[in-house]
This record gives C-alpha cells, sequence and structure tokens, in this order.
C-alpha cells in the first residue's frame, strides 16, 4: 500500500513519533512524503521514504496529483488546527481531494492510529482494486 505523509511545522514531531511507534507496520508499505516530513521521518525510522518538494514551493501540489491519480491508499495529514501559515500545505485542498478520490485520510493522531492498525490488520485491502494501471 501507498501511504501520503504531511504535517506542519508545528506537528513534525508528532508525525516522528507516530511513525516511530509505527515502524514495523509502515516498512511493509510505500511511504510518501513533502521534503522535510520525509526527511524527518527518515532520520527517526531509517525507513524510505520517497519524497516531494517542500510543500511551500510545490509539494502540496505534487501530493495533491498523486492523490488525483488514485496513487494513495491512506493520507495521514496532521496539522495545527490552531494556526493557519501561508508556507503550510493547506487542509480543505487536501482533505477535498481525498474525499472526492475516496481516500481514506486521518488528520489527528486517534484517527491515524485506527487508521494503520486496520491496515496490519488486513481492513484497507479494498484500496488495492482502486489503483491505477501503469
Amino acid at each position: 500500500m501507498n501511504i501520503g505523509f504531511i504535517a506542519h511545522n508545528s506537528k513534525k514531531s508528532l508525525i516522528e513519533n507516530f511513525c516511530l511507534a509505527y515502524k514495523y507496520i509502515l516498512a511493509k508499505h510505500e511511504l510518501y512524503a513533502t521534503e522535510m516530513t520525509g526527511r524527518r521521518i527518515e532520520e527517526v525510522t531509517n525507513l524510505k521514504v520517497h519524497k516531494f518538494l517542500s510543500g511551500s514551493v510545490g509539494g502540496e501540489q505534487q501530493f495533491i496529483d498523486m492523490i488525483e491519480r488514485n496513487y494513495f491508499d491512506l493520507v495521514i495529514f496532521f496539522y495545527n488546527p490552531i494556526m493557519n501559515s501561508p508556507n503550510e500545505a493547506n487542509i480543505f485542498s487536501i482533505t477535498r481531494v481525498c474525499d472526492r478520490y475516496n481516500i481514506p485520510i486521518a488528520t489527528n493522531i486517534a484517527t491515524a492510529e485506527s487508521m494503520v492498525l486496520g491496515l496490519a490488520n488486513g481492513d484497507l485491502n479494498w484500496r488495492e482494486n482502486m489503483h491505477p494501471l501503469y
């Protein structure tokens, strides 16, 4: 399965801790992230992460393009609901496109944990039928 990660700057530590906690589940899947998020995940977990550009210089659009091509099976986007910086990925754009293409998205730790445990349990195997043929 292909899992996309994105995190606002104030949530980078949370996504690091999340990925470290679920490293052995995530190791069985392909991981994708915007540049800084991906780099930080790689540093703490030693997992391979395919990295896009930084969100503010095109990574957000690359991420959305992958969603629109139905390439992700799960998106985890930890954002700060209190602050909204113009340099950080737009939660509404990403959630809207995930909803449009029926890609599960977690925007908080509780939902992310449920989805990753479900992934390990095979609950998201239906997504395999959704992949485009390349």
